[in-house]
């Protein structure tokens, strides 16, 4: 499925394969409900990035929904992760337009493929998709939505004035507006209204806005939207379902079902980007060995605190322990010789031989300085929580629920968190929204530094790595200890 040159090449029906793979792909509406997939070549690395990008925006639409977010809200952070990572703009350039939404496109096919694979994949991705088209209808041009909804064959009836007048009680007594009658009448008058079948419309009719005759649903054109989305979920439902039993084919790639494996985890953590802050940016002062005690009982999350209070207790970590911690100390700030020396201190009941002969290599191997020489990033709240035991992963999946809690509050009773609090938490972590719970639990202690419920680390992102948990706490700890300073000089 892939050339020699690593594109890949999508093909749908016969009818599809016949179009020159290499003829432009034109989009002439923001809206999409993506019919047909992308006939071009892309690149393995074009293949994966822009499917990620449109993950992040999925992943974070799921967190809203457990975090009970208003639709305002949801839409304030959905627009503003889509204008980090898939912005489709209204007005530009042909050739800007055409590429933002040529990335929304084969983004959307690239999940359809890592999604497709059980049903409740597919029913999480129908969820947020549906949400974002959602998002997307109510913002755009009114003009482009109705060129869009032109544009499509939608099988609606327009009821026409005869009929309309015919059924002007039944339709005014479900018609919703303003309390006054006279206005109510008025709206209801320059009102259009379409007939569907009303199993397209169960939302409508379970809240009594639509009138109901002989099996029809009568819409008015304000609730038009309904019909669409319902339309959206139905055809994405039925093609997910086809890709489904087309998906075996893909078994022989070894370079494209990694990929798809890797994303069809997205929605379990989030999509972090690769972390690239330091505790020496933040702090302005390079991190020393001694200054870690201090850090973990400041600003870090549960899985990292948990690490260093078992080496501080056992005088010793495990393998993978001593890879994720280290990692994550790495890129908080503590460079190389000073690891050595936090390390060398840790491991106390061992001669120096010893560590010599057996640890030394394996840190400087992690910075880089031994081996392949690779600069290995740390690791993120996904590859935390489907790694394997407690030792070295996520508390909030790997924990049982009373071990869970009372590292919870022993861990974080001085920085605000009580008993009352636990609840939220265990409710969310039963609902296997594990990085959700991470992020409530740096909002409640982060209460002090101005951090409100729903804000996260900030605009509402939800926490996907423990270096973006320990940077943001850093930074708002020194915003809090300048402000003080200030305040005493002045």
């Amino acid at each position: 499925m892939f050339k020699s040159t690593d594109r890949k090449v999508f093909h749908d029906d016969k009818e599809l394969a016949q179009v020159t793979k290499h003829s432009p792909v034109k989009y002439p509406y923001r809206l999409n409900f993506y019919d047909r997939p992308p006939l071009y070549d892309v690149t393995v690395e074009e293949f994966e990035t822009c499917a990620l990008d449109r993950l992040r925006i999925l992943a974070e639409i799921e967190s809203s929904a457990a975090r009970n977010r208003s639709w305002e809200e949801l839409k304030t952070v959905t627009n503003k992760q889509c204008t980090n990572h898939l912005p489709l703009q209204t007005t530009g350039t042909q050739e800007l337009l055409e590429s933002q939404r040529r990335k929304d496109h084969l983004g959307h096919f690239v999940l359809r493929l890592a999604f497709c694979r059980s049903e409740d994949l597919r029913r999480r991705f129908i969820k947020a998709e549906s949400t974002l088209f959602r998002i997307r209808y109510d913002g755009d041009n009114t003009e482009e939505r109705q060129l869009f909804l032109n544009s499509r064959d939608f099988n609606w009836i327009p009821v026409d004035a005869a009929e309309k007048s015919k059924y002007r009680r039944e339709l005014l007594a479900s018609y919703s507006g303003s309390k006054n009658e006279s206005v109510r009448e008025q709206a209801f008058d320059t009102e259009r209204y379409y007939k569907v079948k009303w199993t397209r419309v169960p939302d409508l009719v379970e809240k009594r806005k639509v009138f109901l005759k002989a099996g029809w649903a009568y819409v008015p054109g304000k609730e038009q939207s309904s019909i669409v989305f319902q339309e959206f979920e139905v055809h994405l439902a039925k093609a997910l379902e086809l890709t489904a039993r087309s998906l075996p084919r893909l078994d022989e790639d070894s370079r494209l079902v990694p990929i798809l494996d890797n994303l069809s985890q997205g929605f379990l953590a989030g999509v972090p980007s690769e972390w690239s802050g330091s505790g020496e940016a933040i702090n302005g002062d390079e991190i020393k060995a001694e200054m870690v005690d201090d850090l973990a009982k400041r600003h870090f999350p549960l899985c990292m605190r948990s690490m260093h209070d078992n080496l501080r207790r056992d005088h010793h970590l495990k393998h993978f322990g001593r890879l994720n911690y280290g990692l994550f100390l790495k890129v908080l700030g503590l460079s190389i010789e000073e690891a050595v020396v936090f390390w060398r201190k840790s491991f106390d009941r061992i001669t120096d031989d010893k560590f010599n002969k057996e640890y030394k290599y394996n840190i400087r191997h992690s910075y880089g300085l031994e081996g392949k020489r690779a600069n290995y990033a740390a690791k993120s709240c996904q590859q935390l929580l489907t790694s394997g035991p407690s030792d070295h992963g996520c508390p909030y999946r790997h924990f049982s629920l009373e071990n869970l809690q009372t590292a919870l509050l022993s861990t974080y009773s001085s920085r605000g968190l009580t008993s009352a609090d636990l609840p939220e938490i265990v409710a969310t972590v039963k609902a296997g929204h594990y990085h959700v719970a991470c992020t409530r639990v740096f909002e409640m202690t982060h209460s002090s530094f101005g951090v409100k419920k729903g804000e996260g680390t900030g605009g509402g992102e939800s926490i996907t790595h423990p270096n973006q948990y320990a940077a943001k706490s850093m930074e708002l700890y020194k915003v809090q200890q300048d402000s003080a300073e200030k305040m005493l000089v002045e």
